[in-house]
């Protein structure tokens, strides 16, 4: 299983394992029941409440088109709306991201909809598999197209900050409080803002700040930086005071 590594827009390198192709032929699995289920259930419509369809044969085309649109935009739409995931994907924890860390575009999964031609449904599945077995990163022709992999979210992402590295010699440290924190604290700090940070939760990252400002008992308005920006330093300082001790 391979690694995709993006680094941050807060210069945090995130690590992902590529989700397998086992991972994506279930999702896509999943996705096909949810499918056949709506078929069923339209099937099941139309014999229960007896509609007979009368009109010319562009309207009859038109009233299959309109039947079937949900299917046909299935993946487009969902991944649209789940950020990357179909329900078949979520339920895989697996997720479709740009290979350079952005968040795909429209015209990303468009793309990679449109390839499902080639892909999934010509040659059953051939070239999808064939792709994704010989690409770096598990990629189907519709990834390579637009710059994309499908990642697992199930790994415990490992996250890296350059700065908390190595601390130069003449760091200036900004909240002496930090001492009040444990090791255990910052590991918890560590664990939720990677958590938080992977997902692009800033919620979270408020929260979590609001948290140890509370606990260094900082007031927040004497605070002239972000709330991602204020963690980074805490654990910056924490790393400068406890490596000199």
């Amino acid at each position: 299983m391979s690694e995709i590594t993006i680094n941050t827009s807060q210069n945090v390198n995130i690590i992902f394992n590529t989700a397998s192709i086992g991972e994506r032929m279930i999702a896509f699995g999943i996705d096909m029941v949810i499918k056949a289920a709506y078929l069923f259930s339209i099937y099941f419509l139309i014999d229960l409440f007896n509609i007979n369809f009368m009109g010319t044969d562009l309207e009859w085309l038109a009233f299959i088109m309109i039947l079937m649109s949900p299917l046909i935009f299935y993946t487009l739409v969902s991944e649209l709306l789940m950020e990357g995931q179909t329900i078949g994907k979520r339920i895989m924890k697996i997720k479709v991201i740009k290979i350079d860390g952005y968040q795909a575009y429209f015209s990303d999964y468009l793309l990679r909809w449109f390839f499902r031609l080639i892909d999934v449904y010509s040659n059953g599945g051939a070239i999808g598999l064939i792709t994704m077995i010989s690409s770096k990163y598990n990629q189907r022709l519709g990834d390579l197209s637009t710059g994309t992999a499908v990642i697992s979210l199930k790994n415990k992402v490992n996250i890296s900050h350059t700065i908390l590295q190595e601390i130069a010699d003449d760091y200036i440290p900004a909240f002496p409080q930090v001492l009040a924190l444990s090791d255990h604290d910052i590991n918890i700090i560590k664990t939720h803002y990677q958590n938080a940070i992977t997902h692009n939760d800033m919620v979270i990252i408020q929260k979590l700040a609001n948290k140890i400002q509370s606990v260094m008992k900082l007031d927040d308005r004497h605070i002239p930086m972000k709330p991602n920006e204020f963690i980074q330093k805490v654990l910056q300082d924490y790393n400068h005071f406890t490596g000199k001790e």
